[in-house]
């Protein structure tokens, strides 16, 4: 009796692992980001100063990359900062993958194209700056699915469109709002 009850142990561990085990496998981490951040990188089409060619590889700890920063507690990346880098590319909707960040700053660069809609499960971000770049089309109402946004600058773009009043409507939370 007591070797079916250690086998019947032994199965329970061996499944409960190898379900745990997947769960955590499909589960968004640290290589998650990784990964998005290269899909990001690959978007880029300059890079003057060669500063992602040189320093995003998987050689290196993803927090330990230029204008990176992971939180302490669950090590995942909280920060993008890529402001005046001399960057010419697209923003891929894969950036909406970066679950945990709340600051994107990619201002005074040379990004084009539309904003992805994707970017509405960055449900974490505070701070959104995409100022000074050469977006172009209409200003996106899902701006207003970013409940914890505060901070949002849009200036110096291609953008247009009478969404103002709706998205100062929809964020009576955001404290700075630049679109000129």
């Amino acid at each position: 009796m007591a070797k079916t009850d250690f086998l019947t142990c032994l199965i329970f561990l061996l499944l409960s692992a190898t379900f745990w085990g997947n769960l955590s496998a499909n589960s968004p981490n640290i290589t998650t980001d990784q990964s998005t951040l290269l899909v990001f990188k690959s978007h880029i089409t300059q890079d003057p100063h060669n500063l992602l060619a040189t320093n995003w590889s998987t050689c290196t700890s993803v927090c330990n990359w230029i204008g990176v920063t992971c939180g302490s507690r669950h090590h995942r990346v909280t920060a993008l900062d890529l402001s005046s880098l001399d960057l010419t590319g697209t923003i891929p909707s894969q950036l909406g993958n970066l679950s945990f960040l709340s600051w994107l700053n990619i201002r005074d660069n040379s990004f084009h194209g539309s904003l992805p809609i994707e970017l509405t499960r960055l449900y974490r971000l505070k701070y959104l700056n995409f100022g000074n770049n050469s977006f172009h089309g209409e200003i996106p109402p899902w701006f207003g699915y970013l409940a914890k946004l505060q901070s949002l600058f849009l200036d110096n773009n291609y953008l247009s469109g009478s969404t103002l009043l709706s998205i100062l409507n929809l964020f009576s939370q955001v404290t700075n709002v630049f679109i000129v």
